[in-house]
């Protein structure tokens, strides 16, 4: 009975840490998709003048090559809050325009979770800490924002 109860102590105070850990390693892979494919986007508007034209949620925009832009992390919905990336030119979240940021949105084949520790945790490693201000923020129906250009 007490080695019971001494082991359920411990999984007891385990718990919360594994929890903890298991945010962090999807906060950190959100935060890195996003640092990678922004680099991405941000070469080809420095190559090309512009940046590249609005494509659907999932989908590679057009210019941008699939190799540029790691097309299975882009292309499936992410591991981490469902949902898919989305490429978001010269578009209205929230009544403001963006001219270029990348969000990940609620799709028919997967759907969004919205996890706002884990997005202020994200939004602690890329911008303020503050989902209301900055480079990373919420946009329309609560989906993450991280804007390259205002």
């Amino acid at each position: 009975m007490v080695v019971v109860t001494i082991i359920s102590m411990i999984i007891t105070m385990a718990i919360p840490s594994y929890q903890r850990v298991q945010r962090k390693a999807r906060a950190g892979a959100l935060v890195n998709d996003f640092r990678v494919f922004a680099a991405v986007f941000q070469s080809y508007a420095h190559e090309n003048g512009v940046w590249p034209d609005e494509a659907p949620a999932g989908a590679i925009p057009n210019g941008v090559t699939s190799d540029e832009l790691n097309s299975d992390a882009w292309t499936k919905p992410t591991s981490a809050i469902g949902g898919h990336f989305d490429w978001e030119n010269n578009q209205l979240h929230n009544g403001v325009r963006y001219r270029a940021a990348i969000a990940i949105t609620d799709t028919a084949d997967a759907q969004l979770l919205i996890d706002l520790e884990l997005f202020t945790e994200i939004d602690q490693a890329l911008d303020d800490g503050n989902l209301t201000t900055g480079s990373f923020i919420l946009g329309d129906n609560s989906c993450p924002l991280y804007i390259l250009e205002q």
